[in-house]
């Protein structure tokens, strides 16, 4: 019973973060509608308005590949496979879950661990973006290792439900 409640609560975190990860759309949008007229300016900056989005990108698609894989929303050849064989979704979920266990959280765990010293020595750093040497390139490095860190966190939870399932 304490798993179950464990599990609905990291859920629930994880789809809050998410939700609220949505709203980076926003600020991406208007960034890189910045740069034209910033090009225009004197003294405009179009290439730190990019470097930004830039930056806030990265940690939107960590946050949005992690919602996908978590609402079953991603792109994959699955509507072919429902028409041929209808049901089998329910049948085979069972064993999706724990091929998810068995090689997604080995691989985003490598790679997590393999990351780790680059992305530690960028913020340790307050690493810049290479050609304008704008702040914020440490953020992407960042998000390499949230997106790794979720994509495996997302596995877990899997298998954890889907050992419990009936």
């Amino acid at each position: 019973m304490a798993t179950a409640t464990v599990l609905k609560r990291l859920e629930s975190v994880l789809d809050r973060l998410c939700g609220a990860a949505a709203w980076l759309a926003l600020p991406v949008s208007l960034l890189l509608f910045a740069q034209w007229p910033l090009r225009s300016l004197p003294g405009g900056k179009p290439q730190l308005a990019n470097d930004s989005a830039q930056a806030l990108f990265a940690l939107y698609v960590a946050l949005a590949v992690g919602h996908t894989l978590r609402r079953g929303a991603h792109l994959r050849a699955q509507g072919l496979a429902d028409r041929l064989w209808p049901g089998a979704r329910r049948r085979w979920a069972g064993l999706a879950d724990a091929v998810s266990a068995v090689l997604l959280l080995p691989w985003s765990a490598g790679l997590l661990w393999l990351a780790l010293p680059q992305i530690g020595q960028s913020l340790a750093q307050w690493e810049r973006f290479p050609d304008t040497l704008n702040p914020g390139y440490w953020a992407i490095k960042l998000s390499v290792g949230l997106l790794l860190a979720l994509l495996g966190l997302q596995s877990l939870l899997a298998a954890l439900r889907g050992w419990r399932r009936p």
